[in-house]
């Protein structure tokens, strides 16, 4: 079986008092192979501990997680992972940048060059590969930081808040990126974001997550990325879908956020 299947997984966290925290429980979806999922949630949901169990950082204490038929029990190439900030190498050139998981693989420079070429074409670096990575803007480097995970033929590709730095341009830019290379590299795709509106634009498939335990809430099928491909981002939101989705979904976060603020108040 193709694509990624999570099995009624949890996660428990002990604390050094004794205590614990259940961040994940009974979570169970599934991704065909080439979906792009975004995911939302209030602060505390379990995001970024679902993102990190499927790229292998944490084990979970419940359910398992199959790729392509595969169980998940730790890190693999085969998922890629690109983070807020983009955790590249600054004294290296884009070039050795992107190159590198290729070369750390012990494969020949023969091998990989013209794939290289063609993916900083692809994110529009063609002229910068030999510029040093702190020499370029946090929309540059996040370019290359998708170049470089890609350049590692993952069969996911897990992001973690990748434009949340960016400023509100750049960021538009970044997400047309994002549609691009979802759409032409065929690629699995999981997005963690604060943002409505991005998770609307991004997400063919969208979750909203609830906390204490953390669990999916509501999932939507939605048509804005794939009109958003080669669009003006700007004329999707216009369509007649977009503004009442949004408004459900921040008056649905808005709730959970305000239930969270009263457990907090009453001490529960």
């Amino acid at each position: 079986m193709t694509g990624l299947s999570i099995d009624n997984l949890s996660m428990r966290f002990e604390l050094p008092n004794g205590g614990a925290v259940q961040a994940l429980e009974n979570v169970s979806l599934d991704l065909k192979e080439g979906e792009l999922l975004s995911v939302l949630g209030p602060s505390g949901c379990g995001k970024t501990t679902l993102l990190n169990i499927v790229a292998g950082f944490l084990a979970p204490t419940g359910g398992k997680l199959m790729l392509n038929g595969k169980q998940i029990t730790g890190p693999d190439a085969e998922r890629g992972m690109v983070f807020q900030q983009g955790a590249l190498f600054e004294w290296m050139s884009v070039r050795d940048n992107v190159s590198f998981g290729p070369r750390m693989a012990g494969k020949p420079a023969s091998d990989y060059n013209s794939e290289v070429d063609n993916l900083l074409d692809i994110v529009g670096l063609q002229d910068f590969k030999e510029k040093m990575v702190y020499e370029l803007s946090g929309g540059m480097q996040q370019r290359v930081a998708l170049a470089r995970c890609l350049a590692n033929e993952p069969d996911v590709i897990l992001m973690d808040e990748p434009l949340g730095a960016l400023d509100a341009l750049t960021r538009e830019k970044m997400q047309s990126l994002v549609l691009k290379l979802w759409k032409e590299t065929g690629k699995t795709i999981i997005l963690i974001t604060h943002s409505v509106e991005e998770a609307l634009l991004l997400g063919e498939r969208l979750i909203v997550m609830a906390p204490r335990p953390g669990r999916i809430h509501t999932e939507y099928q939605l048509p804005f990325a794939e009109l958003g491909v080669g669009a003006d981002l700007r004329e999707v939101k216009k369509h007649p879908e977009f503004n009442p989705r949004r408004e459900e979904i921040l008056s649905m976060i808005w709730d959970m956020e305000e239930e969270i603020m009263g457990r907090t108040e009453t001490g529960s």
